[in-house]
């Protein structure tokens, strides 16, 4: 049986989507833009941006019973290099230790000022 969380964001409901799902032992986080959860703005800085996303990809896995450190498949996708270039390194501190595989795309993203999208796939078996 499949298990799933929600936000409680309009988009949810407008896309159809789920913020994640839990599938046994594996917990797919959708992509995940890095609004700042106070202001509802983007910061310019890319690389806040994805701290962003990782906060609220984590919140959505401790929601399942993970944590990022769960994290199997992380999936980025940045608007330019020098985005990619202010992401990669808070990718190197947070998942320094935990090692899941990585795709960094440079493409469009359809949210007016977000200059990344971060998707996890997390995997509670041991």
């Amino acid at each position: 049986m499949k298990n799933r969380i929600f936000a409680g964001v309009p988009s949810e409901d407008a896309a159809g989507y789920a913020k994640a799902v839990i599938d046994g032992t594996t917990i797919h986080v959708s992509g995940t833009t890095g609004r700042d959860p106070v202001s509802g703005t983007f910061p310019e800085d890319a690389g806040q941006q994805a701290r962003n996303c990782l906060a609220s990809i984590d919140a959505a896995l401790r929601q399942a019973g993970a944590s990022l450190s769960n994290a199997v498949v992380c999936r980025v996708y940045v608007v330019d290099q020098a985005s990619a270039a202010e992401v990669t390194p808070v990718l190197g501190e947070v998942f320094r230790d935990v090692r899941p595989t990585n795709t960094l795309l440079i493409c469009q993203i359809p949210a007016s000022g977000a200059k990344v999208e971060i998707e996890i796939t997390a995997s509670t078996a041991s």
